[in-house]
């Protein structure tokens, strides 16, 4: 049995917090550069040139990417010999806490009926589970209101199939519009439960832009939404042009014979998430 302290985990958590908020994945400034060339029009490639401009400056100054710092999202894979010396919990909730504090992000939780701010983004939300091994995986997201907003989770008939979980994407995406800040990033969680599906398009989030599925049906589904959804003519900033959307990230897991749940989490063009193993 492997031992961690609790205070090693609060530290690496709010180092996460503090770099993710002012440093886009390079998979995703790469993106911006291809996407750049890529584009015709005069505006969308203009937002291109910002959004890499925004990008430079973050990491120079140390001001977040991005006014909306989010919602501390944590993903933790906890070995099955590892044990925390203090409360697992209690850290991650510190060390985000803390990074909010020490990067002065914006605080956005509040109560939701008075909308009394809590002043240091807690709680953490965290979604645990337990694997094999004795080492401890953090994967950490920052999601903004703006995409988190036009997210959404639904209970389709089975006999509505692909072309219905298709149609039901492709709806969400022209009718949220400019309204999550494209290009956007999507998280598509099918099957499961009700509570099980929205989690899985979270988590589908945290995958690489590049990453291709090992499932090859469905890299060939995550392909062919993503082109469906760039024909929709959306564009950077909603302004119009090739490039909607950078990825469709899909999880899939069974389901009741009686149901077809979906969920569709979208992710703004600041695309932050940080992993740690400790």
């Amino acid at each position: 049995m492997r031992s961690v302290k609790a205070s090693e985990i609060q530290k690496k958590v709010t180092e996460m917090v503090c770099h993710s908020a002012v440093t886009l994945p390079d998979d995703v400034k790469a993106a911006f550069r291809e996407k750049l060339e890529y584009e015709e029009k005069p505006a969308a490639r203009e937002i291109f040139r910002q959004l890499l401009e925004n990008s430079q400056r973050a990491e120079n100054s140390g001001v977040p990417l991005c006014q909306d710092c989010g919602l501390a999202i944590f993903f933790v894979e906890i070995g099955e010999e590892v044990q925390v010396e203090g409360s697992l919990k209690q850290a991650i909730e510190d060390g985000m806490i803390q990074g909010y504090a020490k990067a002065l992000l914006r605080k956005s939780s509040c109560d939701p009926l008075t909308r009394e701010n809590r002043g240091d983004n807690s709680p953490a939300i965290i979604h645990f589970d337990f694997v094999p091994g004795d080492s401890l995986k953090i994967s950490f997201m920052a999601k903004g209101g703006g995409s988190e907003n036009m997210s959404r989770v639904t209970m389709l008939t089975p006999a509505q199939g692909w072309p219905g979980i298709r149609e039901y994407v492709l709806r969400r995406v022209a009718e949220a519009g400019p309204n999550p800040c494209p290009p956007i990033m999507l998280g598509i969680g099918i099957g499961g439960t009700f509570e099980k599906a929205p989690i899985m398009a979270k988590h589908a989030l945290l995958r690489g832009l590049n990453d291709q599925h090992p499932d090859e049906r469905l890299a060939a589904l995550e392909k062919e939404l993503l082109d469906d959804v760039n024909k929709l003519g959306i564009g950077p900033m909603g302004l119009g042009g090739k490039t909607t959307c950078l990825a469709v990230k899909i999880e899939m897991a069974p389901c009741h014979i009686a149901s077809l749940p979906l969920a569709v989490n979208v992710q703004c063009h600041s695309i932050r998430h940080e992993e740690v193993t400790i």
